[in-house]
């Protein structure tokens, strides 16, 4: 019998090849709580949501920036780079949304393992999504943080000149715009990315992580 992992409208997100009496788990002697003492930080997940150009991408940057220098080790998953390399072959339909969100989500959740602590900024517009990457990587790890900026914004910024595209027509499903966004209904943290500066939405972000134990 063949695994899926998830689906949109009934039908299978992907047809897994069945694991067969070959493939078994193997467990290392180092322990993820080993990799986190070795690192002094708790591993987590900040899974950064929100329309393009709300920021995203330029807070993981700066949160990461901001962790190396107080000697904390953190990697970006930014879905624009994702879907350069592991992400590639997909597209932007629910289906294939669902996907990049889940291997996203997976990655996310193997360098937690490793002790890294993890600024995922993806678009990710739907709750049912979003709360499968928190399934995937750990309610005790999943820190979701939303990325609020009205649209007027967004297209005032339009960095990749996406949304004047999209308006043309020449991008199709293209969130807000011609695909909806569901906002968190209860996320860790909302930012005003059309009210704050970025030194004042990292700070707090930086506040919150410190809250949860995320950093020390």
């Amino acid at each position: 019998m063949s695994r899926t992992s998830g689906s949109v409208a009934g039908a299978p997100l992907v047809d897994a090849l069945p694991l067969g009496r070959e493939i078994f788990k193997h467990a290392g002697t180092v322990s993820t709580l080993d990799r986190a003492r070795l690192l002094r930080q708790r591993p987590s997940t900040v899974w950064l949501t929100g329309l393009s150009g709300a920021g995203k991408s330029t807070l993981a940057y700066e949160m990461e920036r901001r962790l190396l220098a107080r000697g904390s080790l953190s990697f970006v998953l930014d879905g624009d780079n994702l879907r350069h390399h592991l992400n590639r072959d997909l597209g932007f339909s629910a289906r294939d949304r669902q996907e990049n969100i889940r291997r996203a989500a997976e990655v996310a959740s193997l360098m937690n393992e490793a002790g890294l602590i993890v600024f995922s900024a993806l678009i990710s517009p739907r709750r049912e999504d979003r709360a499968m990457a928190r399934t995937i990587v750990g309610e005790s790890r999943f820190v979701e943080v939303h990325m609020s900026a009205d649209l007027t914004v967004c297209e005032s910024r339009d960095p990749k000149g996406l949304y004047a595209k999209a308006r043309a027509g020449l991008i199709s499903e293209f969130t807000g715009v011609s695909a909806p966004y569901e906002e968190p209904e209860a996320p860790a943290l909302r930012l005003d990315a059309g009210r704050l500066t970025l030194e004042q939405a990292a700070d707090e972000l930086m506040n919150v992580l410190h809250g949860l134990g995320v950093l020390q």
